[in-house]
């Protein structure tokens, strides 16, 4: 299958060369981080270890790991590796406790970034000729940046749409005749089913590629897109903390995600015992990256379930794949493209005079859309007021949630005691998507 590709120096090394670039960039990002970072230094010197001491990609299993815990103990700017003044831009991601976790690049960063998504952008086989409707929403998240940056250095045409109004996002995929569409996957079935109703063709449209992250999704989702707005249909990964978008892509052949092994090393490892696994193995998903300035990550837990192939793909690249993304080995659920943890939710409700310290999480999509409802328990005082008061109680909960996740859900009142109880950890979360 012929393909198209970006950076053919970096994308089709020989395995032996990826090695050494790794090795290479990986002890030049250690001397930073020891140098500027104190939590690394700390977390080095506790384990008796100077970046001089790995002298193999293999010795990288002796470094400890990052977690979103030493992202919230340093917040806001405790592990950029540059002066602020360096820094050129600062997105973040939602925090586990209402606190975000921010990112910082540099200029250098943000080319680097660039790049990075023009590969898999290229890969999945857009081209300066394409126009390019971007319709995440523009913010602190990175995904629409990403990809808008990406699009602008392979030379595309971008429509900065950002999310929602769907309507007017099908007037312009008609009217600026818009050939590449960049959303979550279930916004894609959204604005299909908008098409459907509007009596619209979707063959009269001039979409050809579709580039859907943001969400897990499965291989009868992509059936489901391809086949109802007439496009090919790529995934794509990338998280704050490590860079956004970038991570990995797939190309035409869909088997996997091209991880850009020039920019990050890549580990599985068993997330109870945090060793490493072998080649091929299922388990947590693992990043460091080599070539970022200002905001560098030493072996962070992405908490993504995943395995990793590292045979040649047909289309030519020699960089590891790795597979759709297969759940997490924590308590995190993504909707609508946000990262959601339940401890948000009972750090809110557990400041509400009114709520007992007993919920429930229901997430369900309903049609192409996720939808969360929070069953609460409530003093009989509350359940048992008038409906006025109640419906005011329960706006007032709903609006505080809304406010912390960023994503709205619909709130259930409940009696006290009604919710199932659980002799150890409480089953917080019932996921009843079929992905």
């Amino acid at each position: 299958m012929q393909n198209t590709i970006w950076d053919p120096q970096h994308e089709c090394m020989p395995r032996d060369e990826i090695e050494q670039l790794q090795l290479e960039r990986l002890q030049a990002t250690l001397n930073r981080v020891y140098k500027n970072v104190t939590c690394y230094r700390t977390k080095f010197n506790e384990r008796g270890i100077v970046p001089e001491d790995i002298t193999s990609l293999s010795d990288l299993a002796k470094l400890p790991f990052t977690t979103k815990e030493d992202l919230r103990l340093n917040y806001p700017y405790g592990m950029f590796a540059v002066p602020l003044r360096e820094v050129v831009r600062i997105h973040s991601s939602s925090g586990t406790t209402g606190k975000p976790t921010v990112v910082g690049y540099t200029k250098n960063d943000l080319k680097i970034w660039s790049n990075l998504v023009a590969r898999f952008m290229t890969a999945a086989g857009v081209t300066p000729d394409d126009v390019v409707q971007i319709a995440f929403g523009y913010g602190l998240f990175t995904g629409a940046f990403g990809l808008h940056y990406g699009s602008e250095t392979i030379g595309a045409a971008v429509i900065p749409m950002s999310g929602g109004n769907t309507d007017k996002q099908i007037m312009i995929m008609q009217d600026y005749k818009s050939t590449v569409l960049v959303c979550t996957p279930s916004y894609a079935i959204n604005i299909a089913d908008r098409i459907e109703k509007q009596g619209i063709d979707p063959k009269t449209l001039s979409l050809k590629v579709g580039l859907f992250g943001g969400e897990p999704w499965s291989e009868a989702m992509r059936r489901e897109i391809e086949s109802r707005l007439s496009l090919s249909a790529t995934d794509n990964y990338g998280l704050s903390e490590v860079i956004g978008p970038g991570v990995a892509g797939e190309c035409r052949c869909k088997c996997g995600m091209h991880i850009s092994e020039d920019g990050f090393i890549p580990e599985i490892i068993n997330p109870e015992t945090c060793e490493v696994l072998p080649p091929g193995s299922v388990g947590e998903l693992v990043l460091t990256t080599i070539s970022k300035e200002a905001f560098p990550m030493i072996r962070y837990r992405t908490r993504d379930i995943t395995r990793l192939d590292y045979g040649v793909c047909e289309c030519g690249r020699t960089t590891v794949r790795m597979k759709k993304t297969m759940g997490r080995s924590d308590d995190m659920l993504i909707i609508k493209g946000v990262n959601v943890f339940p401890s948000q939710i009972e750090e809110v409700l557990v400041a509400i005079e009114g709520c007992e310290p007993h919920y429930q999480l229901v997430v369900d999509r309903k049609g192409a859309m996720d939808t969360l409802e929070v069953s609460i328990e409530v003093t009989e005082h509350i359940f048992f007021d008038e409906m006025k008061k109640q419906r005011a109680f329960l706006e007032m909960v709903e609006k505080k949630i809304d406010t912390v996740l960023g994503v709205g859900v619909t709130v259930k009142l409940v009696e006290p005691n009604s919710l199932p109880r659980n002799e150890g950890k409480a089953n917080r979360v019932i996921d009843r998507r079929q992905l």
